[in-house]
């Protein structure tokens, strides 16, 4: 799984015209997440676990020391396949490496559910869908997350 996480104020996903909202959080992290081939269930809840317990939230005397829980924070998921695209050769992004949609479909709702058994509130966009995100990045603080540990 690759993920790319940021700390917000807020942050938002809505899809279609009339825009309709279908996730939309205060303070946390927005997380775009994508699903690659080797990945599982257990991959999942990893990843899950890894994300929420990142000790990016600042503490009183101002050091990045709690999780988002800690910070009273809330998670907005997107799923996003592109974050699979490879660019090293030609214009055009190859998606080869992603995972196929029915099975990443069910992973990245067995990580909202991971999410979600933290005891976090979890708000998500559509899967498959063309989303539009807005968000206000809080620091700005944005991290790169890959379950390989590629990066």
């Amino acid at each position: 799984m690759r993920a790319v996480v940021q700390r917000v104020s807020q942050a938002r996903v809505t899809l279609g015209e009339p825009p309709e909202t279908t996730g939309e959080i205060e303070r946390g992290l927005l997380i775009l997440l994508g699903v690659g081939h080797e990945d599982d269930e257990a991959t999942a809840d990893a990843f899950a676990r890894k994300i929420a317990q990142l000790r990016i939230f600042e503490d009183d005397d101002g050091k990045m020391n709690l999780d988002v829980a800690q910070a009273g924070g809330q998670v907005l998921v997107v799923s996003q396949f592109t974050l699979y695209g490879d660019c090293r050769k030609g214009r055009r992004p190859s998606f080869v490496a992603a995972g196929p949609p029915d099975r990443a479909a069910a992973l990245v709702e067995r990580f909202i559910q991971a999410i979600r058994d933290l005891g976090l509130r979890c708000e998500t966009g559509r899967f498959q869908a063309t989303m539009d995100v807005s968000l206000v990045n809080h620091g700005p603080v944005t991290l790169l997350l890959d379950s390989d540990k590629t990066f």
